[in-house]
């Protein structure tokens, strides 16, 4: 993963989801959806996981802009960003670089939008 869509946080795991939450609002994302997936796993399967969440991140005007050029750009949204805790008591943000979803449309257009969303998710991890 690219270092800038990655972060290391030295905080515990509900005050990284409340930063991460702030720092994508600060760069117009909303979360859309969020997946407990260590609850989810417990749930189904029975199996034990770290605290893991992933966040459905989505910003309205890059969307827009997006289904304009192609309808079919809702499936690359919304934008994941994986929350989860580490053995060394750290937390770790990791966002998708949409650009990797947008190159396998074949739409340039829709490469440059996913540039600029790019950016907005780097500069919420930084």
């Amino acid at each position: 993963m690219s270092s800038d869509l990655q972060k290391t946080l030295n905080t515990d795991f509900d005050d990284a989801l409340g930063q991460v939450r702030d720092a994508l609002k600060a760069q117009g994302f909303g979360v859309l959806t969020e997946i407990d997936v260590q609850d989810t796993l417990k749930q189904k399967i029975g199996a034990e996981l770290r605290r893991y969440r992933i966040l459905g991140a989505c910003n309205p005007p890059f969307a827009y802009q997006a289904i304009q050029v192609d309808p079919d750009a809702g499936v690359m949204m919304p934008c994941n960003v994986v929350v989860y805790e580490n053995d060394k008591g750290t937390v770790t943000v990791t966002a998708v670089d949409p650009t990797k979803s947008a190159l396998a449309t074949g739409n340039p257009q829709l490469v440059v939008l996913a540039g600029a969303v790019r950016e907005k998710l780097a500069a919420a991890l930084r």
